[in-house]
């Protein structure tokens, strides 16, 4: 039972924030199948690109390029769709009635474009010896930028120099249907986090690929080609971005790079670590990573439903994400050895670090409230202080025990 701790966890977490924001929010009791379904595929298109980065923290890398691969991705689909559409009566480019040749081939496109970006970041890391963190984040900072070069040139193209845009828009409803069905993106998560469960578990690679996480310099010296591993990982990583690009661009019908996906990749890694998968590598299961981005989109989705103050959901998305990271790796360190027991706020560190989350408990309490903003503040704010002043009082004491 011990094995399932994680996953274990993660459902009883998954529940306890469905039955309160199903206790405070009516939209769950008035429309539980719409708010089910809506669920459903915001979650398994965030665990199809959690896979890919659980996969690397696995094998012991970091990719911080989710989010550009999938804006990238999407915009590789589009400008396939765009160059083999049709022009409408007045000699515009219209990428709608298409024939389902051009939607598969401009996904089978976005799919080895991204592939082969992923094959770009193992041979910077293998070959040129990058660390993985400078690799993955000059495609975070450069794919956005290519993307953007690129659409008004296809267009020109396609147009024969008549038309130009900054953004690709689809009007195709075939294609939009691959994230309008709701049981597409689950079904697509289920086989795509089937094979890599087969993969991670039953075959010699995923044995590798755990090891290299665990100690690389001791599995290359076994004998595992840690290169070709690593080709595997971040390729994968890239394969499942693409994916995720692809229903993006179903959702929104629209390709534009210098916004869409922003901050993603931060949700992957997050739906990863709290999923079970530790930053050293080594450590992660699919169970717990697809549960972890069911846990974060319905963290997210309640935080969007319950908070009454003035502050967007995108705006909440972001700090609630922060938090869980923060939270997650926290407690994973607490539950070592001696944790609860290790000394936090000793010094005038750790004093700092008290006015510093009391602080911001009262800043994000006063942000989510929406009337008695300053009294709720500062009871916030003060209950906050009492439980670490405590905490630091048995600290001091213990200390003082000891000498």
């Amino acid at each position: 039972m011990s094995r399932f701790r994680t996953e274990l966890g993660l459902l009883i977490a998954i529940a306890v924030v469905l039955g309160a924001t199903a206790m405070f929010d009516d939209s769950y009791r008035d429309k539980p199948g719409y708010n089910a379904q809506l669920l459903l595929r915001q979650a398994s298109v965030l665990g199809i690109f959690a896979l890919g980065a659980g996969v690397v923290i696995i094998s012991g890398g970091i990719d911080l390029s989710s989010g550009a691969m999938i804006a990238y991705s999407a915009t590789v689909c589009g400008c396939v769709m765009v160059l083999l559409s049709p022009l409408d009566k007045y000699g515009n480019i219209y990428p709608g009635d298409l024939p389902i040749w051009v939607m598969v081939l401009a996904i089978v496109a976005a799919l080895l474009a991204a592939i082969l970006v992923g094959s770009l970041h193992a041979w910077l890391i293998t070959a040129v010896r990058l660390p993985p963190f400078v690799a993955t984040l000059a495609s975070l900072i450069g794919l956005r930028s290519l993307s953007r070069m690129v659409i008004p040139d296809v267009y020109r193209f396609a147009s024969e120099g008549e038309q130009s845009a900054r953004l690709i828009s689809i009007f195709d409803q075939n294609f939009k249907l691959l994230f309008k069905l709701w049981y597409i993106p689950p079904l697509t998560l289920i086989v795509i986090s089937g094979l890599t469960w087969f993969v991670l578990s039953k075959t010699i690679a995923g044995r590798h690929l755990y090891a290299m996480g665990g100690n690389e310099e001791a599995a290359r010296l076994s004998g595992v080609r840690t290169d070709r591993l690593k080709w595997l990982a971040y390729g994968f990583a890239a394969f499942t971005s693409a994916v995720a690009g692809v229903f993006l661009l179903a959702e929104s019908a629209q390709a534009e790079p210098s916004s869409q996906a922003m901050g993603y990749e931060l949700n992957a890694i997050a739906a990863a670590v709290i999923g079970g998968c530790i930053l050293t590598g080594g450590s992660g299961s699919v169970p717990g990573i697809v549960l972890g981005a069911l846990f974060l989109r319905c963290a997210i989705d309640s935080v969007a439903k319950l908070a009454r103050g003035s502050v967007s959901p995108d705006v909440l998305e972001g700090l609630v994400v922060g938090l869980l990271i923060l939270l997650t790796v926290a407690f994973n360190e607490l539950r070592t050895e001696g944790g609860l027991k290790r000394p936090f706020f000793t010094g005038m560190l750790g004093n700092t670090a008290i006015l510093v989350l009391t602080g911001l408990a009262m800043a994000i309490a006063y942000v989510l409230s929406d009337a008695n903003k300053g009294a709720i503040a500062l009871s916030t704010g003060f209950v906050v202080l009492v439980v670490l002043g405590a905490k630091k009082v048995v600290e001091v004491r213990a200390s003082r025990r000891l000498r």
